[in-house]
């Protein structure tokens, strides 16, 4: 049969890739900050010194979780650009930004790590740079996906650096412990 898909055909196809992308980069996501213990309840990160502009503490997540779908839909897009030139290096680069973006709340909140999670934040965004102008080249709305990624991989380098520059002792400081003591 040498019938070409309509439009619908096509798009069943790319919604399925997406069905798949992003709530698997969502969960990924989520599960990799829930196992490390991201966030402001973790309390090695609350004793932390921030800097003054550091926002609250729920926009991470917001903020993650729009980045991820957009991740997703961006990957969905080089996925179902099959035969297209530089695919399966463009894939190969999602996964590395992911991997890296999947590791970043291990090295920080977990190992407390700051430094080695700033070179992470580094090379999260030269991966990002380089994902943009390998997927603009397959779909130019897949690269354009991700400039929002790189617009807060550069916010949170600045962040993660001066949280360092704060803390020189970040590895060893340890948290204040929450009583459970009634007090008497």
């Amino acid at each position: 049969m040498t019938a070409i898909a309509s439009k619908s055909q096509l798009r069943m196809s790319f919604l399925r890739y997406a069905l798949i992308t992003v709530p698997g980069v969502l969960l990924l996501g989520t599960l990799s900050g829930a196992l490390a213990g991201a966030g402001s309840a973790n309390l090695w990160f609350a004793a932390l010194r921030k800097p003054p502009w550091m926002p609250p503490g729920w926009t991470f997540g917001a903020v993650w979780t729009c980045l991820y779908i957009l991740i997703g839909l961006s990957l969905a897009m080089v996925l179902h650009a099959k035969g297209a030139k530089g695919r399966q290096k463009t894939v190969m680069l999602f996964a590395l930004e992911l991997v890296l973006a999947f590791a970043w709340p291990f090295l920080f909140f977990a190992w407390h790590q700051v430094n080695v999670a700033l070179s992470i934040v580094v090379a999260m965004l030269v991966v990002a740079v380089a994902l943009v102008l390998m997927a603009w080249r397959i779909r130019a709305l897949a690269g354009l996906l991700l400039y929002p990624l790189i617009a807060w991989l550069m916010f949170a380098a600045l962040l993660n650096f001066q949280i360092g520059e704060r803390n020189p002792d970040a590895a060893t400081l340890a948290p204040h412990s929450i009583s459970t003591d009634i007090p008497l």
